[in-house]
């Protein structure tokens, strides 16, 4: 069953690109939290879109938000591409799935590759957005940052 906007977010934990545990409802309660799935580490749309996450990452930290990347490959796949790319948000491996598993993140292209699915959870660990979108990676950052806006002109 896929999560959608109203529902509460599964918590998990999960290793980020140093090895450290981290841990959903921890975050978000420091404020709102950006959860992007993509498919794979290196590859042309999922560069394009962590790339374009970290154009706009100050954009992200003025509103108080938290980015965090979230793919199948381990943590040493994360740590490379944070440092070829220059990440400055957090990255982490859902080896196996079970995370994408728990938002229902579905594959695409006949399940030949996993999805794309952007999350924006605020505070309370309530998703407030989702969107999905294979073809159009920069427009997920466009679209977390519009509702981030919303919900910060809202408080």
């Amino acid at each position: 069953m896929a999560i959608k906007a109203s529902d509460r977010a599964p918590d998990f934990t999960l290793k980020d690109q140093h090895g450290a545990d981290v841990t959903l409802s921890e975050l978000w309660k420091r404020g709102p939290v950006v959860l992007f799935f993509y498919p794979k580490d290196f590859t042309p749309g999922c560069t394009a879109e962590a790339c374009e996450f970290r154009d706009q990452y100050e954009d992200f930290k003025t509103v108080g938000a938290t980015v965090v990347g979230i793919s199948s490959q381990g943590t040493e796949s994360k740590k490379a591409f944070a440092e070829k790319h220059r990440l400055p948000y957090t990255l982490v491996a859902d080896e196996g799935g079970a995370v994408r598993e728990k938002f229902g993140v579905k594959g695409s292209f006949f399940g030949l590759l996993d999805g794309r699915e952007t999350y924006v959870i605020d505070s309370q660990g309530v998703v407030r957005h989702v969107f999905n979108s294979q073809v159009q990676p920069g427009k997920h950052v466009t679209e977390a940052l519009g509702v981030l806006k919303t919900l910060k002109q809202a408080a």
